[in-house]
């Protein structure tokens, strides 16, 4: 297997990765054929996977847009995956020139591409790290030189928060991280559920099946269970809802069906 020139050594180039399937289907080349492959075979249960992603990164920048609008400048981005167009820095410094992001992924193609693509951008920067433990995160030099956790931070945890399984306790990480951020910080998360797939139950299983089989088990929460990791913050209009229904620019009953698969929200810290 040919290892491509800005595949980072040491990385198994084996064993698929969910940022490097990610990546592949929102059309990007940073994934190597055992992710396409892997990424195929979850299609074939459930074809508009690339749909859902596309919606994914749509709320993800309406969110930024509504953040900076709301005085928010700080951002801390965790499982960020593989830049692609329209990135979470892009975004916010198109609204607003100060803004300040620090990514935060444990691929280390994810890390070392995001490297690349902010070589010389004072503003933004990329920590190696796991969701499973904040405090490796909020106490890396990147978030201590870049945020400043007395004011407000919005924390995003986009299509990440489905790859922790419940023994992994994801509502704990989610509290300490809240913990560490100023009050009016904002959590921004979408995450997965079998509520408004376009398909029955048992053909969906079929996807979660495949990110079983290449161990990034894919965890599917009803939207009251998503709904816990809102404790302590107050839901922003309209609430925990399907991600083209979060404050659209466009008309809704335009959206592929595909895209309603996960619920989306923004909480304000209390």
């Amino acid at each position: 297997m040919e290892r491509p020139a800005w595949a980072p050594p040491g990385i198994d180039i084996s064993v698929p990765s969910v940022s490097r399937m990610y990546d592949f289907y929102l059309g990007g080349s940073h994934n190597f054929e055992v992710d396409r492959e892997a990424a195929r075979k979850a299609m074939e249960f459930m074809p508009g996977l690339p749909k859902v992603m596309q919606a994914n990164r749509a709320f993800m920048r309406r969110a930024v847009r509504y953040a900076v609008a709301s005085g928010v400048t700080q951002f801390l981005d965790i499982g960020s995956g593989i830049p692609t167009f329209g990135n979470v820095h892009e975004v916010a410094r198109a609204a607003s020139p100060d803004a300040r992001v620090v990514y935060v992924d444990h691929d280390p193609v994810a890390v070392a591409h995001s490297r690349a693509v902010l070589e010389g951008e004072d503003h933004a920067a990329v920590v190696a790290a796991d969701l499973r433990k904040p405090r490796e995160i909020l106490n890396s030099a990147e978030v201590r030189q870049l945020l400043d956790l007395e004011q407000p931070v919005a924390l995003l945890l986009v299509a990440v928060l489905h790859f922790l399984e419940d023994e992994d306790d994801p509502r704990a990480a989610v509290t300490e991280l809240l913990d560490a951020l100023a009050p009016g910080s904002l959590l921004v998360l979408t995450h997965a559920s079998y509520e408004r797939i376009p398909l029955t139950q048992d053909q969906a299983e079929g996807t979660v099946g495949v990110y079983r089989t290449i161990r990034n088990p894919l965890v599917m929460r009803s939207h009251s269970e998503i709904s816990r990791f809102f404790d302590g913050c107050e839901l922003v209009e309209p609430g925990l809802v399907a991600m083209p229904e979060w404050r659209p620019e466009s008309p809704v009953e335009e959206e592929d069906p595909y895209a309603f698969s996960g619920f989306a929200g923004v909480g304000r810290k209390a």
